[in-house]
């Protein structure tokens, strides 16, 4: 049986550079995630961890996207170190 994801759509755009420039730079991309992201959002903003919503939804979108590509490489090496502490955090996460 085939495993069901979500797919997304990420619009990123430039806006403003630290040196004071304006951005010309974009990225457009479509990833898949056995997530509900959408419903994540909510859960992680209802925990109250941050100060502000959008901090909560930069934690959760980041926290995500890094996740899921753990997960699809779990026979990769580079990630032999991070993995339990990932999980570890995942659980402290989900039990606040």
């Amino acid at each position: 049986m085939e495993k069901r994801n979500n797919t997304y759509q990420i619009d990123l755009k430039e806006i403003k550079l630290k040196d004071g420039t304006e951005g010309s730079q974009t990225l457009n991309f479509e990833f898949d995630n056995h997530d509900d992201l959408f419903k994540i959002f909510d859960i992680i903003r209802s925990k109250n961890i941050f100060d502000t919503e959008q901090t909560s939804n930069e934690f959760a979108l980041g926290l995500k996207l890094f996740t899921e590509v753990i997960i699809k490489n779990k026979e990769n090496p580079l990630f032999d170190e991070l993995r339990p502490a990932i999980m570890d955090f995942m659980k402290k996460l989900k039990s606040q």
